[in-house]
């Protein structure tokens, strides 16, 4: 099995769901997208994390992220969860369910990690931008609920840093201060590019305020 890397093409897929038949990429379109797999429905964890990703629909719409989960669960089993999802959480369940009985996407996505269990997804996450690239992951055991504020602010750093010549220093936040990367060396850009300035703690480590999205 592919091992799959930052940069690599998120693999396409056509797979049931509970909004009907996905074609992945179709489905993405120019949008980035959050790919996210479950171990199994009516699970604790899981109820609590779906319910979360529907409650923060509005923050992944402004960044113009598209959420879908997936799980070896059947759509029937799927449908019901969504109940139990809305009613314990208090939300609404918006995005796609992948019913992933067969395993496509998890063996496309290597999702299944036999050292913990042969028959389920560990919880992966895949942040993949509108070039259907694989920008982030983050792959979490069974027992521990994913930080969906790490992973809206890694879409935030991926965004901001696509479209200006900066990084985003540890723990940093959106509106926080930046790092001008080492590559710009040319004082007209960067005067131009960052009019508010620089304070240059190193040659290498020089920071200013976040520009403007």
């Amino acid at each position: 099995m592919t091992t799959l890397r930052l940069g690599d093409t998120a693999p396409d897929f056509t797979q049931e769901s509970t909004a009907g038949p996905i074609r992945f990429h179709e489905w993405a379109g120019n949008s980035w997208v959050v790919l996210f797999s479950h171990p199994a429905d009516f699970t604790p964890v899981c109820t609590t994390e779906l319910g979360k990703t529907a409650a923060l629909a509005s923050e992944f719409a402004k960044r113009g992220v598209k959420p879908i989960a997936v799980s070896v669960d059947p759509v029937d089993s799927h449908q019901k969860w969504v109940h139990d999802i809305n009613d314990t959480q208090n939300t609404t369940v918006n995005f796609p369910i992948l019913a992933d009985a067969d395993r496509k996407v998890a063996d496309l996505y290597d999702m299944i990690h036999p050292n913990a269990s042969t028959t389920v997804t560990v919880r992966s996450v895949f942040i993949i931008d509108p070039q259907k690239r694989i920008r982030a992951t983050f792959t979490y055991p069974a027992s521990t609920g994913r930080n969906f504020d790490e992973i809206l602010r890694v879409i935030d750093s991926l965004q901001l840093t696509d479209s200006h010549k900066v990084a985003t220093p540890a723990n940093w936040k959106d509106g926080d201060d930046v790092i001008i990367v080492p590559s710009l060396q040319d004082p007209a850009e960067i005067a131009q590019r960052f009019p508010k300035g620089f304070k240059a703690v190193r040659p290498y480590l020089r920071i200013t305020p976040q520009p403007n999205k």
